[in-house]
């Protein structure tokens, strides 16, 4: 544990599509928006209300919420070839799927009748809620019919569409002249590659259709696939509020149950101690996965790091290789981007910086621009071939491999730093409580962080948008460092004037992890402010958490009672577990 004394024109909408055929003896081919193309004019007979029965029992009134999942239901059964199935649910419930318009619209596109479906456009745009989208919807189709003629090699009446159809209309005229350029195609493969189009048939058809219906009331015609669509979102949503789910979120439905709520077990999240790693002698005050996640490395007091190889099977570490010699003890690492160098720097007396190869176990270079330096912090410029490194008494420097400077702020006392991905700004915590952004290109700082008490360390997220800051007598605040607002400050954490480092870690770095002067491990996920773990185990401070980048159930913590522990999942994890163990998935809400 160290101490620390500071104080223009609309786009075409794009759909995805799907196409099939029916099973079902009552159906001609279904198509992406799961209703049929062609027979009984493609849609059963119950697109209109069937004529009261007075022999019947008088039918119960449906809210409109009903109706709407009447519609949804019939959809996906059409989708599915059902079609028998989806004319008695119309004929019973009084119900029907789209407007009558829109099915005739939809079996004119289908069947490549351009000249019906533009006739049909008048009768729609009446139910339109913007008349004016009829423009987008005829582009639509006569690009499609342009593209058809190309494909059959009708040049002629190809360059017919273009001229008096499509250029009148004034829409567009950037795309136009795209499509003119088709026109030297040299045949249809090559069309289709250029165009990136399907071709003439029932694919590219359905997609042009998938098209045009986003300009059409839901209550015209249904958007496509809408009950999948609702489904997923759902599943989204139920994985979202899920405090432990750290696994990359499938976007289909295939492997997800509907039929139960979306939970995760805390067995399955890296709470469980699955080594300590006992190598080191005196207090380990940083720990550091590689980019790539397939080595540690650690650094102590005991003036060495120590290189772990990870087993990416058994997620298991092994001590690798020893890097020696660090007279001044080792309080912070850095990877470089390519995980082949390693820079290591000591505490605030320590006036040389560090850097090896990894791979050879040599040391590159020995950097000390003076013996009155402090270099107690260092961050990798993501070009791999610059780094920046700093220190409280008022040394700021970057410089290149071979610990040549390259350039240098004065006057700037700095605790911690970070290179953003845009290669030219620095961002350095300083002794008056902020994170400024510094560009040693054109030499311009600018104020992004305020604080009301010491910054002592601080991370960045991978996309560079929020920053993760240990701040003395406060625990760990996180901002936003584009708006430049704090976001959250999170719970329970024991933070004092000791450099305690925290990180962003799990699938898509959901979740926060921090050390603490408690002796515990403080986990949360990042929108909520109360913590879902507390790790015990570690007998003294922990300075330092590190989450494997690539193994999102993996994580590493260093601490003064001189021991790496190594947390993963709960060993012989059985999914059919239901023991005490097994922690309910709140809403973050509640």
């Amino acid at each position: 544990m160290q101490a620390n004394g500071t104080g223009g024109q609309e786009p075409e909408p794009q759909l995805s599509c799907r196409n099939g055929e029916s099973s079902s003896s009552a159906a001609g081919a279904v198509h992406s928006n799961g209703l049929l193309s062609s027979a009984n004019n493609g849609l059963p007979s119950s697109t209109e209300s069937p004529a009261p029965d007075t022999g019947m029992k008088k039918k119960k009134r449906l809210s409109q919420s009903d109706e709407d999942v009447i519609r949804l239901i019939g959809q996906h059964l059409h989708g599915l070839g059902l079609n028998q199935t989806v004319d008695l649910l119309m004929q019973e419930s009084g119900c029907r799927l789209e407007h009558p318009s829109a099915t005739k619209f939809r079996n004119h596109v289908m069947e490549g009748e351009w000249e019906k479906a533009e006739s049909d456009l008048n009768e729609l745009k009446a139910l339109m809620h913007s008349p004016s989208a009829v423009v987008r919807m005829k582009f639509l189709l006569l690009q499609q019919k342009y593209l058809e003629y190309l494909e059959d090699a009708k040049v002629l009446e190809a360059l017919q569409v273009l001229r008096s159809e499509l250029t009148p209309l004034k829409y567009n005229t950037e795309r136009i002249h795209v499509l003119s350029g088709y026109l030297m195609c040299s045949n249809s493969e090559d069309l289709r590659l250029k165009a990136e189009w399907e071709g003439k048939g029932t694919a590219s058809r359905s997609k042009l259709l998938d098209k045009l219906q986003t300009y059409l009331p839901p209550s015209v015609m249904l958007p496509p696939r809408r009950l999948q669509t609702l489904l997923r979102q759902a599943v989204e949503l139920q994985r979202d509020r899920c405090l432990y789910h750290n696994t990359k979120l499938d976007s289909g439905l295939d492997n997800v149950s509907l039929l139960i709520d979306h939970v995760c077990s805390r067995k399955q999240f890296p709470c469980y101690t699955q080594q300590i790693l006992t190598e080191h002698c005196n207090e380990v005050w940083f720990c550091k996965f590689s980019n790539d996640g397939t080595k540690l490395a650690s650094g102590s007091k005991d003036t060495t790091v120590i290189i772990w190889q990870v087993d990416p099977d058994s997620q298991q570490l092994k001590q690798l290789k020893t890097l020696e010699g660090h007279a001044y003890g080792v309080s912070y690492l850095a990877w470089s981007p390519d995980d082949t160098y390693l820079i290591a720097c000591g505490p605030d007396d320590c006036s040389e910086l560090w850097l090896w190869n990894v791979q050879t176990g040599e040391l590159r270079t020995k950097m000390s621009q003076s013996h009155e330096d402090s270099l107690t912090s260092v961050a990798w410029n993501p070009d791999g071939k610059r780094f920046v490194t700093g220190g409280q008494r008022g040394q700021f420097y970057q410089c290149d491999l071979d610990g040549n400077l390259l350039d240098s702020w004065e006057g700037v006392r700095v605790q911690c730093l970070w290179c953003l991905g845009d290669g030219r700004t620095v961002l350095a915590s300083d002794t008056h409580q902020r994170i400024r952004g510094y560009n040693f290109e054109d030499l311009t700082d600018r104020n992004i962080v305020q604080e009301d008490h010491p910054i002592m360390s601080f991370t960045v997220s991978k996309n560079g948008r929020l920053a993760l800051l240990n701040v003395a007598t406060q625990g760990v605040h996180l901002w936003d460092l584009q708006d430049r607002v704090l976001v959250r400050k999170y719970q329970g954490v024991t933070q004092g004037f000791y450099t305690i480092h925290s990180c962003f870690g799990g699938y898509n770095e959901d979740f926060i992890a921090s050390g603490s002067e408690d002796h515990k491990v403080y986990i949360w996920h990042k929108r909520s402010e109360l913590p879902i773990a507390e790790l015990t185990g570690h007998t003294r401070t922990v300075n330092c958490v590190s989450w494997n980048p690539v193994l999102p159930g993996l994580m590493a913590s260093a601490s003064d009672d001189g021991t790496v522990r190594v947390w993963g999942p709960a060993p012989f994890l059985d999914s059919q577990d239901t023991d005490g163990l097994t922690v309910e998935c709140y809403s973050m809400d509640s």
